[in-house]
């Protein structure tokens, strides 16, 4: 089976968020303020959760920060610093 960023299941058949897009959402955050980050990728709100995950293995990540201004947040759904982008995107290939 070829690799494909967008499969929701790899090789092994564990399951894999959905991709949402390959590259970070820039979004302006506000300190304090909490915010819960999509983890399965079916959000149509992305980059934030709407409850789509309801019927997967996935739940969102809740998270605050510190200080008003720009984040950049992962939009692949495979970062090692969620919410936050790490570049694992340009991994991805496609």
């Amino acid at each position: 089976m070829a690799d494909d960023a967008n499969d929701n299941e790899d090789a092994s058949d564990n399951p894999q968020p959905k991709v949402a897009q390959t590259g970070p959402y820039a979004v302006e955050l506000e300190a304090g303020k909490p915010y819960f980050w999509c983890f399965c990728g079916q959000s149509a709100n992305q980059p934030f959760c709407d409850t789509a995950h309801v019927e997967s293995d996935f739940a969102p990540t809740p998270f605050t920060v510190d200080e008003t201004k720009t984040y950049y947040l992962c939009g692949c759904k495979r970062t090692g610093t969620a919410p936050f982008c790490d570049t694992t995107h340009e991994t991805l290939g496609g």
